[in-house]
């Protein structure tokens, strides 16, 4: 089914709406895909956080596991996250157009504004596709087994329900050389609440609201996975393992098929390993465990 897709032309909040109110920062919207929720709503959405330079891998990630696709659980469809594109805007324009799966907001596409990138995807499932089931947020050069993570979800209850790679204790980098610096002043606690790796984290659909909503009450801070955490536990919503092993992984997994066949992400991928690490995948597994088989 193909989507429509317009184009919002000025710095505005959306107006196609039933006018509500933004909680946090203004997050304009410059493209938005209609995927038609409230017609064929989807069982999972995934969120795909991107940069205008990244072309090759968006086409990558469309050719393997972020193509729309039913599974035995039911429909899948990715979309792409970026930021105003400055000297690209009018190849992301293009792209938009032919893809419809480009989610752009108006603020510059830089890793500091990671999080509100992360927030207008959120805003974008509250109020255009509150129907879907599960939402995953993931990176453009991640490996996603979307057939083992439906098989994992079929049976999840689709209600405050958030899971990824459980990061616990963690303290704020206090190195100032660091691009993951964080001062006293951003966040004075010891230890941030508990969180999932931004690598790849997955929740029920319901979450998509709550959290944007309770974002209006908890201090930006650049982090994206780290202030998700802090919302989550705003809410009162502890992160839960998806399976008593290890499925999401933050680092790159030497391929194998078997092994991927029961993991969920392997991190640094390029999209030429991507297209042959999925290529093997189709066309291997028979040899596998039975549990292995999860598409």
């Amino acid at each position: 089914m193909l989507l429509s897709c317009w184009w919002i032309s000025c710095p505005r909040h959306l107006s196609q709406d039933d006018g509500e109110a933004a909680p946090g920062p203004p997050r304009f919207f410059l493209a938005i895909p209609d995927c038609r929720c409230d017609l064929d709503p989807p069982f999972l959405v995934l969120l795909v956080t991107s940069r205008q330079e990244e072309g090759s891998a968006r086409a990558a990630i469309r050719d393997t596991w972020g193509a729309e696709r039913r599974t035995r659980a039911g429909r899948m469809r990715a979309f792409f996250l970026l930021g105003y594109a400055g000297a690209f805007q009018q190849q992301i324009r293009r792209e938009s157009q032919s893809h419809r799966d480009i989610i752009q907001g108006n603020f510059t596409d830089v890793y500091y504004n990671l999080t509100l990138k992360v927030l207008m995807g959120l805003e974008w499932v509250h109020r255009f596709c509150p129907g879907a089931r599960f939402v995953m947020k993931t990176d453009s050069d991640m490996f996603v087994n979307t057939f083992y993570l439906t098989h994992l979800l079929k049976d999840k209850v689709a209600a405050g329900f958030f899971s990824g790679q459980l990061m616990h204790d963690i303290r704020p980098v206090q190195d100032k050389s660091s691009k993951w610096y964080v001062s006293k002043e951003e966040f004075a606690l010891p230890t941030y609440p508990h969180y999932c790796s931004g690598t790849g984290y997955v929740f029920s659909g319901d979450l998509a609201g709550k959290i944007w909503h309770v974002s209006g009450d908890v201090p930006l801070l650049k982090l994206e996975d780290a202030y998700v955490g802090l919302c989550l536990s705003r809410l009162g919503i502890s992160p839960v393992r998806m399976t008593a092993r290890r499925v999401f992984f933050t680092r790159k997994v030497p391929f194998a098929v078997c092994r991927y066949r029961t993991l969920v992400t392997s991190h640094r991928v390029s999209p030429s390993e991507l297209r042959g690490f999925w290529k093997s995948l189709e066309g291997g597994g028979r040899e596998c465990p039975p549990e292995t088989s999860a598409q």
